[in-house]
């Protein structure tokens, strides 16, 4: 923090992480279903949820000494946890190295360089998602991480990360007005998915919690592992802190279907986000329908759609 011109403190950009808005679908959900609300994330400094997550894991390796001053972390990313990490270690004064793939958007990769990152780009099988490339993106972090001075926040396996998302439980119980009777998110780390729904039974102990993951790659409901377009979820293999006996309820969507409703959104609701945005709303749609009136339905705008603009999502008519 540095002085203001009047003598007070001033923060810096982590500051501004958190406390995002709350929206409500007006246009698309049907009569008779339940309301539903989805903490607006785009708000978030690097524009995803995945900032608060990104500054609990490095403020955590911080505290416990693994990432030594002047260190580098390192991390596989589908380019949405990269951002968030790159803007925080940018704002700390770390050094980033990225594993990444060409399966992702051409704008992740250009913000995280941006930002300051090194990326290592991994070649995908014509720019699918699938279980093995990213085991090599993982593969290859590992390798990186051996460096002298290099510390690799292993986002899957990191607890920290889970206690991020905390926070953003709250705020929705608050904002809501005490009033959340389903929460319904997709699944790639699982870190979001527990970490909101812990906060919520901690004041609903009823909660409903529906997890989401693509139709073409259905493992957690006991599918097989099979490549998708949904970025940021459905990694093909059981996610090492995947709790399932925290969750009501799995739902699979298509590729197909999540980027219908991305432009749904955009063009019916003026929310701008992504694949697993949509992903969120068309379960959540679902789950609304079967609650029907005097209920409430809570999910996330993950991240804006600016990020994927060179993607088909919304060239399609």
């Amino acid at each position: 923090m540095r002085a203001a011109v009047d003598g007070t403190r001033m923060a810096d950009v982590l500051a501004a992480i958190g406390n995002t808005p709350l929206v409500q679908l007006r246009r698309i959900v049907p009569p008779g279903s339940a309301r539903i609300i989805a903490k607006f994330e785009p708000a978030n400094p690097s524009g995803s949820m995945k900032d608060r997550m990104a500054r609990a894991a490095i403020e955590g390796a911080i505290a416990s000494g693994h990432l030594p001053p002047g260190g580098t972390v390192v991390e596989y990313t589908a380019g949405t946890t990269g951002i968030s990490l790159a803007l925080v270690c940018a704002a700390l004064g770390y050094g980033l190295e990225i594993v990444f793939s060409d399966a992702f958007s051409e704008e992740k990769a250009l913000t995280m360089r941006a930002l300051g990152a090194k990326l290592t780009i991994v070649p995908s099988d014509h720019r699918q998602i699938t279980g093995k490339l990213i085991q090599e993106l993982i593969r290859v972090s590992g390798e990186i991480a051996r460096r002298p001075g290099h510390w690799w926040s292993d986002q899957l396996n990191n607890h920290d990360a889970v206690t991020g998302y905390h926070p953003l439980g709250e705020e929705l119980w608050t904002q809501s007005g005490g009033a959340v009777d389903a929460f319904v998110m997709s699944v790639g780390t699982a870190h979001c998915i527990h970490g909101v729904s812990r906060a919520l039974r901690a004041h609903q102990p009823d909660l409903h919690v529906v997890a989401i993951e693509p139709a073409e790659s259905a493992v957690l409901s006991g599918g097989a592992s099979g490549a998708h377009q949904i970025e940021g979820i459905g990694i093909g293999f059981m996610p090492p802190l995947w709790h399932p006996e925290e969750v009501g309820e799995i739902v699979s969507v298509t590729s197909a279907d999540a980027k219908a409703m991305a432009r749904r959104l955009a063009r019916e609701e003026g929310i701008f986000a992504g694949t697993s945005t949509g992903a969120n709303f068309v379960a959540a749609l679902r789950v609304a329908e079967r609650l029907g009136p005097q209920t409430t339905v809570a999910t996330i705008v993950v991240d804006s759609a600016l990020r994927y603009l060179s993607t088909d999502i919304f060239r399609a008519k």
